[in-house]
């Protein structure tokens, strides 16, 4: 390190003034290009904005924005139509409108030359009814998930590796030896009919549908087995975020369902959520997320689950006779500020309330959707109760300046009173998708 520093010492030296300060400038403008083509590429790959309404951008890069297809989504910029292969100049304010919802795929340039493709969503403008209400969720998988392989004594005592490496945790088996399997006990009486020395699974793994021929084992007790464990249904507890009161399509939990042995996105079949009344709290500690602890009541059906996506479970609402019914404007992500806010959650009994919290950072950038905020919890009453935030509160959703703005999805392991959650837009988009 030294030695580069003395050679390039040196080079300054040796160098003439008038070339040196030429490089000066090469080497800043070059600097400036550069930390600019950045801004550019750290942009969002969607942006969305609300029909109807104005919304302002001020991105302050030297770069244009080229409209590449405009849909039906009849945008304006700065109160004037425009159309495909209209440019936008990036380096100086401008605001947005479109008058019915729509898609539009936008060119980011540089220097005249394409860096990046934008997708511009324009969302309905609707109203939400935040809920806070906690509830049980029961889904059935889209097929019979494969969990892990191993091996099978067959009845001479011989371990058989019967499904190694034909396979793999993740796979979602549809039918066995042609017959559509519904549950595990499909699955298991499908094995046991089997005559031959292979039976012939139709899989599903990445998105993609084949055939595999896995070994028959015949056990002591003359039964078959293939060595695989399978799960084809999973429960728990979570919040519901919202409803929509015009379509009543629901949002909850903010992210979405991951079996706990493949901690894979588990695909959604059918399911239901139901009334949850919560009897006890196991409060989270640093290192040891805490739990709402509750009772399903599987009698009482509030909907049907229809689909399972990172940004949460969607599908209708049945019965809002136990829900709040008062609907709020929602926020996109740039209205989202630091500071105060409120989670509307239910910890105790069924009854769900508001506490106070603060939004402490917001990166509007992320990878990561379900974690584009920070959010404290600030409520003694809360805090007492829960320390914060615990499993069982994903969902929980987040109003500031009487909007709704996102939902809580994840909690701060170390430090309890704080945790992650998703931008409402994103939650809303999803469910513009799942209706299409």
């Amino acid at each position: 390190m030294f030695k580069r520093l003395k050679l390039l010492f040196s080079a300054y030296l040796i160098l003439p003034k008038k070339n040196f300060r030429f490089y000066i400038i090469l080497f800043s403008f070059a600097l400036i290009l550069i930390l600019n083509l950045l801004k550019l590429l750290m942009l969002p790959g969607e942006i969305n904005i609300i029909a109807g309404k104005e919304e302002r951008f001020e991105f302050n890069i030297p770069a244009q924005a080229v409209i590449l297809s405009a849909d039906k989504a009849c945008i304006n910029l700065n109160n004037k139509r425009i159309g495909n292969y209209d440019k936008i100049n990036l380096i100086k304010p401008f605001s947005l409108t479109a008058q019915q919802e729509g898609t539009a795929k936008i060119s980011l340039r540089f220097l005249g030359i394409p860096v990046k493709e934008v997708n511009l969503s324009v969302l309905p403008d609707i109203k939400a009814v935040p809920c806070g209400k906690t509830i049980g969720v029961r889904i059935n998988t889209d097929g019979i998930m494969v969990l892990g392989t191993g091996t099978v004594k067959n009845a001479d005592g011989k371990n058989i590796d019967s499904s190694e490496n034909i396979l793999k945790a993740g796979d979602l088996i549809l039918k066995a030896d042609e017959k559509i399997t519904e549950n595990k006990e499909d699955l298991i009486m499908a094995i046991n009919e089997c005559r031959a020395a292979f039976i012939k699974l139709t899989i599903k793994r990445d998105n993609q549908i084949s055939e595999k021929k896995v070994p028959v084992v015949k056990v002591s007790d003359g039964e078959n087995k293939i060595g695989v464990w399978v799960r084809d249904s999973t429960q728990g507890v979570g919040t519901l975020t919202y409803y929509n009161p015009k379509t009543l399509t629901f949002g909850a939990l903010g992210h979405g369902i991951t079996d706990v042995d493949t901690a894979e996105l588990m695909s959604v079949k059918n399911g239901k959520i139901m009334n949850s009344e919560i009897y006890d709290i196991k409060k989270g500690e640093k290192g040891s997320p805490g739990e709402l602890l509750g009772n399903i009541d599987k009698n009482k059906i509030i909907g049907e689950v229809y689909s399972n996506t990172r940004f949460g479970i969607y599908g209708k609402i049945k019965d809002t006779s136990d829900l709040n019914s008062a609907a709020v404007p929602i926020a996109l992500s740039s209205q989202v500020r630091e500071g105060s806010a409120e989670i509307i959650s239910c910890v105790d009994g069924n009854e769900s309330k508001r506490y106070s919290a603060e939004i402490i950072n917001i990166n509007r950038y992320s990878v990561n959707s379900s974690k584009s905020m920070v959010i404290k919890i600030t409520d003694k009453e809360l805090l007492n109760k829960t320390n914060g935030i615990v499993q069982g509160m994903s969902g929980s959703p987040i109003l500031q300046d009487g909007k709704l703005i996102g939902a809580v999805t994840h909690v701060f392991v170390n430090e309890p009173d704080k945790g992650y959650a998703i931008f409402i837009e994103n939650m809303i988009k999803q469910e513009n998708n799942i209706l299409q």
